[in-house]
């Protein structure tokens, strides 16, 4: 069985198949912006919120505790736990980003945490700017790939993916004809090198680690992308989501977005079957099922969809959805195994 966990705009929202989905809210109050859960662990559960810091949960998301001390800055804008790189206690590493942008690791579950030197000396920080916010920026996604121990990628927002290869002690600037605007980036679990993402200036892929990318767009109608799910058996199969602009994606008043899936020598094509109508609901955030081959899981402010042919149709899961979640935008989604 899944478990599902929704970093909301208020609160983290935790969904349980129990022989008929349940949810159970926490972190009330919490403006909640990233969520992440240690494969190795999965009870171990991060959330990153926008003024209080990074918070852990070691039951599941049934309590939590602020994680440990040591990142300076109290907006966490991503976490991530690596699958190849393990910590003091046997679980996996735990990276997160802030605004302003840094990163901080942490190899004890997140108990202690120090921060990873030499990003803002890059070349091309100089022009990193988020526009709502134009003096600063932010780590938006941090991504450690779980078959390489140490290589990690981190998207500012906005201006730049930049990689490691040794665990964050030194970094690569980002490449001429790589994303810009990388809101999701995903490292493909099976395929060596693999890279996908989904960003405010388009869909983005490399094979080589990011030395590289390529950008098929045939069918994708708009290119803000904000998420992105891959089939863990299947390379060629992805889902993500899009609308015209960052407005669209996040404002429900001005909300209109979609979904889109490819696969194999197809073009791009949107998916209807089962979900709301674009007009009206915010951009999904998107998480593969670790445990059930074929289903991926969306979340908007209309509520949780599941499908089991990796996209092709959908079924909204029959739990409680506030009224005030149809007024935000799921900031993250996360899928793990239930013990």
């Amino acid at each position: 069985m899944t478990t599902l966990y929704l970093a909301m705009e208020d609160s983290v929202l935790v969904v349980r198949d129990r022989g008929g989905w349940c949810s159970d809210p926490a972190l009330r109050g919490r403006r909640c912006r990233a969520i992440a859960v240690d494969p190795a662990r999965p009870e171990r559960v991060f959330c990153g919120t926008a003024d209080r810091g990074l918070w852990r949960s070691e039951d599941g998301g049934g309590s939590w505790a602020p994680a440990g001390e040591g990142i300076a800055h109290a907006h966490v804008s991503s976490v991530a736990v690596s699958a190849a790189e393990r910590g003091a206690d046997g679980a996996g590493v735990v990276y997160a980003g802030t605004e302003p942008s840094a990163v901080f690791r942490s190899e004890d579950g997140g108990a202690s945490w120090r921060e990873l030197g030499g990003l803002l000396d890059l070349p091309s920080a100089d022009t990193w700017s988020f526009p709502p916010k134009p003096e600063t920026h932010h780590a938006r996604w941090v991504a450690p790939d779980p078959l390489v121990a140490g290589r990690l990628f981190v998207a500012i927002e906005a201006g730049a993916l930049v990689r490691s290869e040794d665990g964050g002690r030194t970094w690569r600037d980002r490449t001429p004809d790589g994303p810009i605007d990388t809101h999701t980036l995903v490292v493909h679990p099976r395929v060596r090198d693999r890279l996908y993402s989904a960003a405010g200036d388009g869909w983005f892929e490399s094979d080589d680690g990011g030395d590289t990318w390529r950008t098929p767009a045939d069918g994708l109608r708009h290119d803000y992308l904000w998420s992105c799910a891959v089939d863990p058996e299947d390379p060629e199969q992805v889902v993500v989501s899009a609308a015209e602009g960052p407005y669209a994606a996040h404002s429900a008043a001005d909300a209109e977005s979609w979904l889109y899936r490819r696969e194999a020598g197809s073009p791009w094509r949107p998916l209807h079957d089962g979900l709301p109508e674009p007009q009206g609901t915010t951009i999904g955030s998107l998480a593969a099922d670790p445990v059930e081959r074929g289903v991926v899981f969306a979340a908007t402010n209309h509520g949780v969809f599941r499908s089991p042919d990796f996209g092709s149709s959908w079924r909204r899961l029959e739990v409680e959805w506030p009224a005030r979640f149809r007024r935000q935008r799921v900031a993250g989604l996360a899928a793990a195994p239930d013990d």
